[in-house]
């Protein structure tokens, strides 16, 4: 078994709840196959102490009453013996009543656990009994687990089905593998090595089913797992199943189940019945239904099919014979009105190479390239591959093919390709498509020595749209490189040798050179840029990645409401033919912009849809910018495990990416800095500082990290490195007007000013820094000066100032949800002595400033945290700790831990 830790976790938790005299009957709830027996096999194999009785339910025995009650009194000799005869029972209650006798007495020695298996099947009347057994137990140890099937109603007797829908108990619904399981459970059951995006796809088509998954393990032959392949076999035994269902149905409903599975998972039940040509179609679908062929949805108003999983489209469309497939397809062709879906059904049909349909998929993925449609133009040139008589046409096609899906964000499918272009000779256009995918996978200098190769093969005079690609590569590959002004280099120059305005090279790159420009501090040209790219293209992919270049500058240029409305418009591909991959990045900078508005809950949806679609897509690119977003929201409101998992996800490798290295390290900084662990906040930013060219990390708007390192400078004593540190930005900020990054600059130059004890200055600098962030939609930057300002006050001794400060901080903070920061306002209230809670008879003896030193040291923090926590010298914590241990009559820190968790009336978060 792989995974299911949180399903064992959960039977761990009611076992123990059972053992404690609180007797419990749950659930084991999910689909055929998906491993539930295992599950309870597993988690009773780990079990000491308990007694365990089986039993479990099948079809040709639901209708014997108490067939279940009966096999669990003659589990063992001991349980037989201990029970009172049942014969003639005809009462659940009765029967009930027995079973709980023998329970009690045997719980009295050791804990029982009942399993019933396929409960779905089991007799109505020993369910009954079961429940009748639980509603009456007082204080036994008794656990009762019934496994049953989601799909229960179909595979039930009615009245099963009514108990167990009326369960109103704890239930442990069994989860679908993930990719990463299935990984597992392949390298393990068949010793398969599957990579991400094989497994990614084995996953979806199994819908994380273990069984299903073992049986294509053992039943594909190796190659299945080593190429693309464009449908994933069923299992036979699946299949076998499948094909008995059609053929027990008219012919109608085979036509329609098979004309269905020829035009896709999800179809028009208008065009399905078209091409089954079927005179009475709400019957035929009202038959293939009540089979479990086909499901009926609606979709934009019309009747929509879909097959209750890829595994019964895949068994129904391999069931059909090739001459009855060639006609469906064919004539699929004919009714279809989209251009693409009618070369890709006459694809199916041609049994042959046909050079001159391959020439016409040639043509309409051109077409589809100017749009920038690069997933239509990879889907179509694959397909002409195949089509195509003569070698160099399919390798031509094939490196053609690649590009797109990698422009397309299907990483996946591109690596599966991408070896057979390795064995090409080298070649501006071969090399060109494997800088490109190296740039996505984060390998900057493999993606540099073949970028630069490409273009010295590359003669621009001869071959003007070759160049302009490469050109658009290297646009890419300097955004990533935070190289502004290597962009606006690359930009124009591919602008200027693309023949055609439209070109999608310098569409794209046009798309971001507005970046590379506010890179370089050229923010006016930057504005214009995005005007006139707008004002050329029009609605669908290309205005897709205009939409995500704009929504950065704008989130960029304190204007993260726009940013919003532009990266919203940027992140959907589905009706737009878009790129995966401009969504993820549009994604990825509309978490920040959510961020930064203080929609917290929109951000980490937008994060979780993008993380989704990252393990589809296999952009390491843009992960960490992805889960910096996951970790700092998550540390912010205190779900420390969850910022850690999105925290190690954000990780890169040396030798990565500026793009990947800044978020990674500004997720790891603003973890510790949640957790008031300044030195790993610097240790984190360090490697910020060695970044050259200086421009794309120092630019106020673009990565707002100087304010987080000059701080925890500031609160680990080094003010006067954090001086040193701040004065060129603070110049640079001022010379932008960049307002958000003078406010947060600002905060900093007021605790700077507050160690040096000049506190007026401190006040106005504090007082700039949240006028500069008057009128800006920034809750959390706002709530951030007021705390330092607070605890700068409070420092000084200006506790009723810092009182009503604090208390801004920590209403902003609440309203966010930052409950880690909510806390830490707690205690600095505390600490300032006004309106302190106390917390118990003994602890009134204390200071305030006692007090909040107190509760650090007694939950863990040394000497050295809490001073930092408190903003005070580690000689001052010393100080306070020899009084509070004189005061209390105690002698360590332990017995300063135990005061607290004992003292009465203890309310402290």
């Amino acid at each position: 078994m792989v995974g299911r830790q949180r399903e064992l976790s959960e039977l761990e938790h009611l076992l123990t709840t059972a053992r404690g005299g609180r007797s419990t009957m749950v659930l084991v709830e999910g689909p055929a196959g998906i491993g539930k027996t295992t599950l309870l096999e597993q988690f009773l194999a780990h079990q000491g102490g308990v007694r365990v009785f089986r039993s479990s339910g099948v079809s040709w025995e639901s209708s014997l009453p108490f067939g279940v009650v009966e096999q669990l009194k003659r589990g063992t000799g001991e349980f037989a013996a201990s029970a009172r005869p049942c014969e003639g029972e005809q009462d659940p209650v009765d029967a009930g009543c027995h079973l709980l006798d023998s329970w009690s007495r045997i719980q009295e020695q050791e804990p029982v656990v009942i399993v019933v298996d396929d409960a779905h099947q089991a007799d109505v009347e020993s369910l009954r009994a079961l429940s009748s057994a639980f509603r009456r137990m007082a204080r036994e140890k008794v656990l009762i687990i019934l496994a049953t099937r989601e799909d229960r109603q179909d595979n039930s007797p009615a009245e099963v089905h009514e108990f167990l829908s009326g369960h109103r108990g704890p239930t442990v619904r069994v989860a679908p593998l993930t990719p990463a399981e299935v990984q597992d459970l392949a390298i393990r059951w068949a010793g398969v090595d599957l990579s991400s995006s094989t497994a990614q796809r084995l996953s979806d088509h199994t819908r994380g089913n273990p069984l299903h998954v073992r049986q294509l393990l053992n039943e594909a032959p190796s190659e299945v797992w080593l190429e693309w392949q464009p449908m994933l076999p069923a299992p036979r035994q699946l299949a076998a199943t499948v094909v008995r269902a059609m053929h027990a149905c008219g012919p109608s409903a085979r036509a329609l189940v098979e004309s269905a599975a020829v035009l896709g998972q999800t179809i028009s039940f208008t065009e399905a019945t078209a091409l089954a040509e079927l005179e009475e179609p709400v019957l035929a679908l009202d038959e293939a239904s009540k089979a479990s062929l086909l499901t009926v949805g609606v979709g934009r108003g019309l009747t929509t099919l879909t097959f209750p999983s890829p595994l019964v489209q895949a068994a129904v469309y391999a069931d059909l014979q090739p001459l009855r497939r060639q006609e469906l397809h064919r004539k699929a062709a004919e009714i279809t009105e989209n251009e693409g879906t009618r070369l890709m059904h006459r694809v199916a049909a041609a049994p042959f190479a046909d050079a001159g349909l391959a020439d016409e998929l040639d043509e309409f993925a051109s077409r589809q390239a100017a749009l920038g449609a690069w997933s239509a133009v990879g889907d179509a040139l694959i397909s002409a591959i195949r089509l195509s008589p003569a070698q160099a046409d399919r390798e031509r096609r094939l490196v053609r093919a690649v590009d797109a899906l990698v422009g397309a964000g299907e990483l996946p499918k591109a690596i599966a390709f991408s070896p057979a272009i390795e064995s090409f000779p080298a070649g501006a256009p071969r090399d060109a498509v494997l800088g490109y995918l190296a740039i996505l996978l984060g390998r900057p200098d493999e993606a540099e020595l073949l970028l630069a190769r490409a273009w010295q093969q590359c003669d621009p005079n001869r071959e003007p749209d070759t160049a302009a690609l490469i050109c658009q590569r290297r646009v890419l590959h300097s955004l990533s490189r935070l190289h502004g002004a290597d962009l606006v280099t690359w930009a124009r120059r591919a602008v200027e040798l693309a023949v055609d305005p439209q070109n999608p090279s310098a569409i794209e790159s046009e798309a971001i050179i507005g970046l590379g420009l506010a890179a370089t501090g050229r923010i006016r040209e930057a504005k214009s840029a995005y005007r006139e790219v707008s004002a050329k293209v029009g609605a669908g992919a290309q205005l897709q990645r205009v939409q995500m270049g704009k929504g950065w500058l704008d989130l960029a240029l304190d204007d993260p409401q726009t940013a919003r409305r532009e990266l919203e418009g940027a992140s959907p591909t589905r009706y737009r033919r878009g790129s995966a991959r401009i969504s993820l990045w549009a994604q990825a900078w509309l978490a920040r912009a959510e961020f930064v508005l203080g929609a917290w809950d929109d951000a980490m949806h937008t994060v979780d849809r993008a993380v989704t679609q990252l393990e589809h897509t296999g952009l390491e690119l843009v992960r960490p910018l992805v889960h910096w977003t996951g970790a700092q929201t998550h540390a912010l409101r205190g779900n420390w495990e969850a910022a850690h998992e999105h925290l190690q996800r954000a990780s890169v490798a040396a030798h990565t990416y500026e793009i990947m290295l800044v978020p990674a390290c500004l997720a790891r900084a603003q973890y510790a800095e949640a957790r008031a662990d300044y030195e790993t906040v610097i240790r984190s930013l360090e490697p910020l500082l060695q970044i050259q060219p200086r421009q794309g990390i120092d630019e106020p708007g673009l990565w707002p990290w100087q304010d987080v390192y000059a701080n925890a400078l500031v609160m680990t004593n080094r003010a006067a490195e954090a001086d040193a540190f701040l004065t060129p930005y603070e110049a640079l900020a001022a010379e932008r007007g960049h307002r958000s990054t003078l406010a947060r600059l600002g905060y900093v130059r007021g605790r700077i000013a507050g160690t040096e004890g000049d506190i007026e200055a401190a006040k106005g600098h504090f007082g700039n820094a949240l006028a500069q962030l008057t009128d800006l939609p920034l809750p959390y930057d706002r709530a951030r000066v007021n705390f330092a300002y607070g605890q700068t006050l409070r420092r000084a001794g200006k506790r009723r100032e810092a009182d009503v400060v604090l208390r801004n901080a920590r209403d902003a903070y609440a309203t966010l949800g930052a409950r880690a920061y909510v806390e830490r306002c707690d205690r600095e209230l505390k600490a300032s002595g006004l309106k302190a809670q106390r917390s118990g008879a003994d602890l009134t003896q204390l200071t305030a400033q006692e007090q909040a030193v107190a509760e650090l040291v007694a939950a863990g923090m040394s000497n050295k945290q809490a001073a930092v926590e408190l903003f005070v010298s580690v000689k001052t914590v010393q100080f306070h700790l020899t009084r509070i241990y004189a005061k209390l009559g105690i002698g360590s820190r332990g017995e300063l831990a135990a005061r607290f968790r004992t003292e009465p009336g203890d309310d402290r978060a």
